[in-house]
Protein backbone atom coordinates (compact mmCIF):
# COMPACT_ATOMS: atom_id res chain seq x y z
CA UNK A 1 0.00 0.00 0.00
CA UNK A 2 1.36 3.44 -0.96
CA UNK A 3 2.18 5.79 1.87
CA UNK A 4 -0.20 8.73 2.16
CA UNK A 5 1.16 12.16 1.34
CA UNK A 6 0.91 14.84 4.08
CA UNK A 7 -2.01 16.43 2.20
CA UNK A 8 -3.83 13.12 1.85
CA UNK A 9 -3.28 12.44 5.57
CA UNK A 10 -4.75 15.83 6.52
CA UNK A 11 -7.70 15.29 4.18
CA UNK A 12 -8.33 11.82 5.60
CA UNK A 13 -8.18 13.05 9.21
CA UNK A 14 -10.43 16.00 8.40
CA UNK A 15 -13.02 13.71 6.79
CA UNK A 16 -12.94 11.38 9.78
CA UNK A 17 -13.54 14.30 12.18
CA UNK A 18 -16.43 15.56 10.04
CA UNK A 19 -18.02 12.10 9.94
CA UNK A 20 -17.46 11.60 13.67
CA UNK A 21 -19.15 14.93 14.40
CA UNK A 22 -22.13 14.05 12.19
CA UNK A 23 -22.49 10.62 13.78
CA UNK A 24 -22.31 12.16 17.24
CA UNK A 25 -25.19 14.47 16.31
CA UNK A 26 -27.24 11.50 15.10
CA UNK A 27 -26.67 9.72 18.42
CA UNK A 28 -27.34 12.73 20.66
CA UNK A 29 -30.50 13.61 18.74
CA UNK A 30 -31.74 10.08 19.37
CA UNK A 31 -31.81 9.16 15.67
CA UNK A 32 -29.81 6.04 16.53
CA UNK A 33 -31.27 4.24 19.53
CA UNK A 34 -29.26 3.83 22.71
CA UNK A 35 -27.93 0.28 22.61
CA UNK A 36 -28.49 0.19 18.87
CA UNK A 37 -25.91 -1.17 16.43
CA UNK A 38 -24.11 1.25 14.13
CA UNK A 39 -24.27 -0.23 10.64
CA UNK A 40 -20.97 0.47 8.92
CA UNK A 41 -22.27 -0.18 5.40
CA UNK A 42 -25.41 1.93 5.82
CA UNK A 43 -23.45 4.84 7.28
CA UNK A 44 -20.87 4.68 4.48
CA UNK A 45 -23.69 4.77 1.94
CA UNK A 46 -25.47 7.57 3.81
CA UNK A 47 -22.39 9.79 3.78
CA UNK A 48 -21.23 8.67 0.34
CA UNK A 49 -17.79 7.57 1.49
CA UNK A 50 -15.73 4.41 1.97
CA UNK A 51 -15.87 2.40 5.20
CA UNK A 52 -12.40 3.50 6.35
CA UNK A 53 -13.42 6.91 7.76
CA UNK A 54 -16.52 5.29 9.31
CA UNK A 55 -14.36 2.82 11.23
CA UNK A 56 -12.04 5.63 12.35
CA UNK A 57 -15.06 7.64 13.49
CA UNK A 58 -16.25 4.64 15.51
CA UNK A 59 -12.90 4.61 17.33
CA UNK A 60 -13.17 8.33 18.06
CA UNK A 61 -16.72 7.94 19.36
CA UNK A 62 -15.57 5.06 21.56
CA UNK A 63 -12.88 7.29 23.08
CA UNK A 64 -15.46 10.01 23.72
CA UNK A 65 -17.68 7.55 25.61
CA UNK A 66 -20.61 7.43 23.19
CA UNK A 67 -19.90 4.10 21.49
CA UNK A 68 -18.73 0.64 22.55
CA UNK A 69 -17.17 -1.82 20.14
CA UNK A 70 -17.45 -5.59 20.46
CA UNK A 71 -15.13 -7.98 18.67
CA UNK A 72 -16.84 -9.71 15.74
CA UNK A 73 -20.12 -7.91 16.53
CA UNK A 74 -19.50 -4.28 15.64
CA UNK A 75 -20.12 -0.89 17.20
CA UNK A 76 -23.07 0.01 19.42
CA UNK A 77 -24.37 3.19 21.05
CA UNK A 78 -23.47 2.94 24.73
CA UNK A 79 -26.12 2.37 27.37
CA UNK A 80 -25.62 4.25 30.63
CA UNK A 81 -26.95 2.63 33.80
CA UNK A 82 -28.42 4.53 36.74
CA UNK A 83 -25.32 3.57 38.74
CA UNK A 84 -23.01 5.08 36.13
CA UNK A 85 -25.21 8.18 35.87
CA UNK A 86 -24.81 8.61 39.63
CA UNK A 87 -21.03 8.35 39.29
CA UNK A 88 -21.12 11.04 36.61
CA UNK A 89 -23.18 13.26 38.91
CA UNK A 90 -20.58 12.81 41.67
CA UNK A 91 -18.03 14.36 39.32
CA UNK A 92 -20.40 16.92 37.88
CA UNK A 93 -21.38 18.29 41.27
CA UNK A 94 -17.71 18.86 42.16
CA UNK A 95 -17.07 20.46 38.77
CA UNK A 96 -20.10 22.75 39.05
CA UNK A 97 -18.76 24.01 42.38
CA UNK A 98 -15.40 24.73 40.75
CA UNK A 99 -17.03 26.45 37.76
CA UNK A 100 -19.03 28.74 40.04
CA UNK A 101 -16.00 29.70 42.10
CA UNK A 102 -13.83 30.42 39.06
CA UNK A 103 -16.48 32.49 37.28
CA UNK A 104 -17.15 34.60 40.37
CA UNK A 105 -13.46 35.53 40.34
CA UNK A 106 -13.07 36.77 36.78
CA UNK A 107 -16.29 36.85 34.74
CA UNK A 108 -16.65 39.92 32.53
CA UNK A 109 -19.70 42.17 32.19
CA UNK A 110 -20.08 41.01 28.58
CA UNK A 111 -20.14 37.37 29.70
CA UNK A 112 -22.70 38.15 32.41
CA UNK A 113 -24.87 39.87 29.84
CA UNK A 114 -24.72 36.76 27.63
CA UNK A 115 -25.71 34.50 30.54
CA UNK A 116 -28.66 36.77 31.39
CA UNK A 117 -29.73 36.75 27.75
CA UNK A 118 -29.71 32.96 27.74
CA UNK A 119 -31.70 32.77 30.98
CA UNK A 120 -34.33 35.17 29.61
CA UNK A 121 -34.63 33.07 26.45
CA UNK A 122 -35.09 29.91 28.53
CA UNK A 123 -37.80 31.61 30.57
CA UNK A 124 -39.67 32.53 27.38
CA UNK A 125 -39.45 28.96 26.07
CA UNK A 126 -40.45 27.51 29.46
CA UNK A 127 -43.54 29.73 29.45
CA UNK A 128 -44.50 28.29 26.06
CA UNK A 129 -44.02 24.77 27.45
CA UNK A 130 -41.92 23.74 24.44
CA UNK A 131 -39.70 21.05 25.95
CA UNK A 132 -38.04 20.27 22.61
CA UNK A 133 -36.65 23.81 22.47
CA UNK A 134 -35.98 24.21 26.19
CA UNK A 135 -33.71 21.21 26.65
CA UNK A 136 -30.94 22.25 24.19
CA UNK A 137 -31.02 25.79 25.62
CA UNK A 138 -30.46 24.35 29.10
CA UNK A 139 -27.49 22.35 27.80
CA UNK A 140 -26.12 25.44 26.06
CA UNK A 141 -26.39 27.52 29.26
CA UNK A 142 -24.31 25.06 31.26
CA UNK A 143 -21.80 24.61 28.44
CA UNK A 144 -21.41 28.41 28.31
CA UNK A 145 -20.72 28.52 32.05
CA UNK A 146 -17.99 25.90 31.68
CA UNK A 147 -16.48 27.61 28.62
CA UNK A 148 -16.36 30.99 30.38
CA UNK A 149 -13.93 29.55 32.96
CA UNK A 150 -11.25 29.61 30.25
CA UNK A 151 -10.05 26.19 31.42
CA UNK A 152 -9.84 23.97 28.34
CA UNK A 153 -9.26 20.74 30.26
CA UNK A 154 -12.24 21.37 32.52
CA UNK A 155 -14.44 22.14 29.50
CA UNK A 156 -13.39 18.98 27.65
CA UNK A 157 -14.15 16.73 30.65
CA UNK A 158 -17.40 18.57 31.36
CA UNK A 159 -18.61 18.10 27.79
CA UNK A 160 -17.76 14.39 27.86
CA UNK A 161 -19.75 13.90 31.06
CA UNK A 162 -22.67 15.89 29.66
CA UNK A 163 -22.82 13.73 26.53
CA UNK A 164 -22.75 10.55 28.60
CA UNK A 165 -25.62 11.81 30.76
CA UNK A 166 -27.55 12.64 27.62
CA UNK A 167 -27.28 8.98 26.58
CA UNK A 168 -29.03 8.15 29.85
CA UNK A 169 -31.78 10.67 29.12
CA UNK A 170 -32.25 9.18 25.67
CA UNK A 171 -33.39 5.95 27.33
CA UNK A 172 -36.65 7.84 27.80
CA UNK A 173 -35.95 9.17 31.26
CA UNK A 174 -36.15 12.86 32.08
CA UNK A 175 -32.71 12.87 33.69
CA UNK A 176 -32.44 16.63 34.04
CA UNK A 177 -36.09 17.19 34.78
CA UNK A 178 -36.72 18.79 31.36
CA UNK A 179 -38.64 22.01 31.81
CA UNK A 180 -39.17 21.09 35.46
CA UNK A 181 -35.70 22.54 35.93
CA UNK A 182 -36.61 25.88 37.44
CA UNK A 183 -35.65 29.01 35.55
CA UNK A 184 -35.28 30.57 38.95
CA UNK A 185 -32.40 28.19 39.65
CA UNK A 186 -30.62 29.54 36.57
CA UNK A 187 -31.27 33.12 37.65
CA UNK A 188 -29.90 32.34 41.11
CA UNK A 189 -26.74 30.93 39.52
CA UNK A 190 -26.13 34.08 37.45
CA UNK A 191 -26.93 36.37 40.39
CA UNK A 192 -24.44 34.54 42.64
CA UNK A 193 -21.73 34.78 39.99
CA UNK A 194 -22.50 38.46 39.38
CA UNK A 195 -22.15 39.13 43.12
CA UNK A 196 -18.52 37.90 42.84
CA UNK A 197 -19.19 35.56 45.76
CA UNK A 198 -17.15 32.47 44.92
CA UNK A 199 -18.41 30.34 47.79
CA UNK A 200 -22.06 31.14 47.09
CA UNK A 201 -21.69 30.74 43.34
CA UNK A 202 -20.05 27.35 43.77
CA UNK A 203 -22.67 26.20 46.27
CA UNK A 204 -25.54 27.41 44.04
CA UNK A 205 -24.25 25.54 41.01
CA UNK A 206 -23.57 22.41 43.07
CA UNK A 207 -27.10 22.56 44.51
CA UNK A 208 -28.52 22.87 40.99
CA UNK A 209 -26.70 19.67 39.99
CA UNK A 210 -27.90 17.92 43.15
CA UNK A 211 -31.50 18.83 42.32
CA UNK A 212 -30.98 17.58 38.77
CA UNK A 213 -29.77 14.25 40.17
CA UNK A 214 -32.81 14.06 42.45
CA UNK A 215 -35.12 14.70 39.49
CA UNK A 216 -33.35 11.92 37.61
CA UNK A 217 -34.04 9.48 40.42
CA UNK A 218 -37.70 10.50 40.61
CA UNK A 219 -37.98 9.90 36.85
CA UNK A 220 -36.40 6.46 37.21
CA UNK A 221 -38.82 5.59 40.00
CA UNK A 222 -41.81 6.92 38.07
CA UNK A 223 -42.49 9.72 40.53
CA UNK A 224 -43.61 13.17 39.31
CA UNK A 225 -40.90 15.85 39.01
Amino acid sequence: MDKLTPLQLVQSNSLTMIIQDEMEKLILRGEIDVGGRLNESELAQRFGISRGPIREAFRGLEESGLVRQEKNRGAFVREISIEEADEIYDLREAMEDLIGRKLAQHISEEQLAELRRQVEHMEEIAASKDAALYHPLNLQFHDTLASFTGNGKLLAVYRKLTKELLLFRLRGLSAGGGMAVSSQEHRDIVDAIAARDGEKAGATLRRHAELSRARMHRAVNGAPN
